[in-house]
């Protein structure tokens, strides 16, 4: 109730300051794992612990379901409706995470459900149908299983489990590609991320393909949270990931590759396939994968302080192509700073440079169109925020930077600046040398200010990410 009660005081105090400006409602819910869906006129987000809510505009949420008992509306009866799927993964409570809802051919909803208990590779994933987004889905049968024991048998391949080569069967992501072919996605910790084909028909596996293949992690590299979106302007296929553990000590981060063809190899803009992303050694593992977005604190003096904007942990996204309007979105949870392991959904507008790749606007989704800004407004000083490269739990703060009307970058930083529609690039000095941005360039509603403002979101080739936002 505190939570709303500053929402709604923040919106009064915004039409207090700016009778002219329009004032974004955003009310966000607690979904950990946000799996996004379009379902008629309504947004939903299916989350772990069977946490869903739903949305007309992406940025008022209203919960449908909290809770795992056996009268939740989801999947009512749950403790028997998915006992088998419990059973194997041995969870000392029913609990079911990160699941994905498709419609198929067949007009119906699908979800693919995981069952496990955390940090064990010892999971199942599922498949439960409903005539209805909400529910309730009835159980059709476990699709796949890890942590196969020796007395047990043999993983799909024909050989014994591996934790290091063979996948956890957990978040699954499923999609059509652009020649209508149905896809899974899933894994994590252990064996990599593996993707699996799927009948369009009947959403199970097609026969004779074990589990998969790699395309990404293994040995236990710390990624997971697969999601896949092609993008049929671009015509690639974009590999998102989170690297780094969940918590708010863990560092977790968003990153994506990318392919032309649904099952890989994705590459990053450095041309590294994220096959070859394996091992515990998180130094390694950070040159892998373009780096969107990681811990961050507008406050520079006080970056674990409430008291600003600002992300701890941001992670395992889903996103979303609206085809009516162009736009795309990012979908994620995140935590915050001095706010403990306190979660919530985001939802952020994103946009693809010049070079194909990626960038996630500053602020949350406030309505906003992307539109060619006049170079006059576009001038001026700004908060700048290098997002890195690295898995940290240490939290980004910003410097001082002035884009200044000759095209010169002043302040903290410098370099150089050009505008081209609603494409911006900076050439920035680090280091001694110069280092290139590609992003774009917008006009966002600043929840610190309580005004619009212009932000932009840039990418550079060796997949560090920056924002800007205008003092």
């Amino acid at each position: 109730m505190k939570h709303l009660f500053l929402i709604f005081l923040i919106a009064l105090l915004s039409t207090a300051f700016s009778a002219t400006e329009e004032v974004p409602l955003q009310i966000w819910a607690s979904v950990h794992d946000p799996a996004i869906i379009k379902a008629e006129d309504s947004y939903y987000v299916f989350g772990s612990h069977l946490a869903v809510a739903k949305s007309k505009d992406l940025m008022v949420w209203q919960i449908v379901n909290s809770s795992l008992s056996d009268d939740n509306k989801i999947i009512p009866n749950i403790s028997k409706e998915l006992s088998e799927a419990f059973e194997w993964a041995e969870t000392p409570a029913p609990d079911v995470w990160a699941p994905c809802v498709i419609r198929l051919l067949d007009g119906k909803y699908y979800m693919y459900y995981c069952v496990s208990t955390f940090g064990s590779f010892r999971s199942a994933i599922g498949v439960a149908v409903s005539d209805n987004i909400e529910g309730p889905y009835r159980n059709l049968k476990i699709i796949l299983k890890s942590g196969i024991r020796f007395e047990e048998g043999l993983a799909p391949d024909g050989t014994q489990y591996n934790p290091q080569k063979h996948p956890n069967c957990i978040d699954p992501h499923v999609f059509y590609d652009k020649d209508g072919n149905l896809w899974m996605s899933y894994g994590s910790y252990f064996g990599g991320i593996y993707i699996i084909k799927l009948d369009p028909k009947t959403g199970f596996p097609l026969p004779n393909q074990g589990y998969g293949k790699k395309i990404a992690g293994g040995n236990h590299a710390p990624m997971e949270g697969s999601f896949i979106l092609y993008n049929p302007e671009t015509g690639y296929y974009y590999l998102f990931l989170s690297f780094g553990g969940l918590d708010s000590k863990g560092g977790y981060n968003i990153r994506v590759a990318r392919s032309k063809n649904p099952d890989g190899p994705y590459l990053d803009s450095q041309g590294k396939d994220m096959a070859e992303a394996v091992g515990r050694d998180k130094v390694k593992l950070a040159d892998y994968g373009v780096k969107l977005i990681g811990n961050f604190n507008l406050n520079r003096n006080n970056p674990r302080s409430i008291l600003t904007f600002g992300y701890v942990s941001p992670g395992h996204n889903s996103a979303y192509y609206e085809q009516e309007t162009g736009k795309y979105f990012i979908v994620f949870h995140t935590r915050f700073p001095g706010r403990g392991e306190f979660f919530t959904l985001r939802v952020h507008q994103m946009f693809f440079n010049s070079e194909g790749w990626p960038v996630i606007a500053p602020f949350p989704y406030g309505g906003e169109t992307i539109s060619k800004l006049d170079v006059n407004n576009v001038v001026g000083e700004y908060l700048f925020i290098d997002h890195g490269k690295d898995i940290t739990g240490d939290i980004k703060t910003p410097i001082n930077i002035f884009l200044n009307a000759d095209g010169s970058i002043s302040g903290e930083l410098a370099g150089k600046w050009e505008l081209k529609d609603k494409y911006i690039t900076l050439e920035i000095k680090m280091d001694n040398s110069f280092e290139t941005y590609k992003g774009v360039i917008l006009s966002q509603w600043d929840p610190m200010s309580l005004k619009k403002t212009v932000t932009f979101s840039c990418v550079s080739k060796n997949g560090v990410s920056v924002w800007g936002i205008k003092k």
